[in-house]
């Protein structure tokens, strides 16, 4: 409890901490942040989520453009071809486990695929769905 009050407080603030966390501790997170902004909020959704990720939004690019629509496999960038690693945490433990880098890449990506800043609905629905990554893409 105490480690998602730090990562929402952190979130909140705009500052990262340091100590690596967790893919539930940043959905938790997304969470709070997503009750604050809608009283009425009542959870994420993983099939909304994958909607999400597979949706351009009225642009030329949508999440899987680069990152596949199985995001348990390594994807290339659209445009430079450089490699990306899976972004499902059960592929990459690597993913959803520093502040910064979770903060850097949804305000990057977000930009680039809806030319705005993600809502806490949009970054948790997507986090619900790449944490059942290989679980039938569901829950």
């Amino acid at each position: 409890m105490r480690s998602t009050l730090l990562v929402a407080a952190a979130f909140a603030l705009g500052v990262a901490p340091a100590r690596a966390e967790t893919p539930a501790d940043f959905e938790a997170a997304f969470a709070a942040e997503a009750r604050r902004a809608d009283p009425a909020f009542a959870g994420f959704s993983a099939a909304r989520g994958k909607q999400f990720f597979g949706a351009t939004h009225g642009g030329d690019w949508s999440c899987a453009s680069c990152h596949t629509a199985d995001p348990s496999t390594a994807g290339e960038h659209a445009v430079t071809g450089k490699r990306i690693e899976p972004l499902a945490p059960a592929a990459n433990p690597e993913r959803f486990s520093s502040p910064a880098s979770v903060a850097k890449w949804f305000k990057r990506n977000c930009n680039d695929v809806l030319k705005r800043a993600c809502t806490a609905q949009e970054k948790g629905d997507v986090l619900a769905w790449l944490m059942t990554s290989g679980a039938g893409g569901a829950r």
